[in-house]
């Protein structure tokens, strides 16, 4: 494999939350998240206890070519989870997401940093615009706050 000139870009975004980050960071998992994402779809290849921990892999399909996640830190002591995903020949992510106690609820510093691995990367990277990666990020904080707030999934 041959990459020339990747191009990298890095988003973070602050979303509120209901519930305390005891609540949250459970669901802020491969396995929980189908719980509460709309088409979240992985599918779990190693955990020992069957949800997030570390060194935990899923894979999640995708177009044109399924994406691997690493899960490379997982401490609920301190409300942080980091994963990395790949999706061969495309990008290189790195996703940190960290809770902190606000009010009643929580804040969610959710941080992706895309790397191209080639061509159709450059493009992947280049359409994850701020406005994109906010759109994003809202539709995520209201689906999250949405079950925890009812215990059920928003509708697709």
């Amino acid at each position: 494999m041959n990459v020339l000139k990747p191009i990298r870009v890095t988003r973070s975004y602050t979303q509120t939350l209901v519930a305390s980050p005891d609540k949250v960071f459970p669901l802020l998992c491969p396995v929980r998240e189908i719980d509460w994402a709309v088409g979240w779809q992985p599918l779990c290849v190693f955990s020992f206890s069957g949800i997030a921990e570390p060194d935990c892999v899923f894979m999640t399909p995708g177009d044109p070519t399924d994406a691997i996640w690493y899960v490379t830190r997982h401490e609920p002591e301190n409300w942080l989870v980091e994963m990395v995903k790949i999706t061969p020949g495309i990008t290189a992510c790195r996703l940190t997401v960290r809770l902190c106690p606000s009010g009643s609820g929580c804040s969610a510093v959710v941080t992706y940093s895309y790397t191209s691995l080639g061509p159709k990367g450059n493009e992947t990277v280049e359409g994850f615009t701020e406005d994109y990666y906010c759109e994003f990020m809202r539709a995520w904080e209201a689906e999250l706050n949405y079950y925890l707030s009812t215990g059920r999934k928003l509708s697709a």
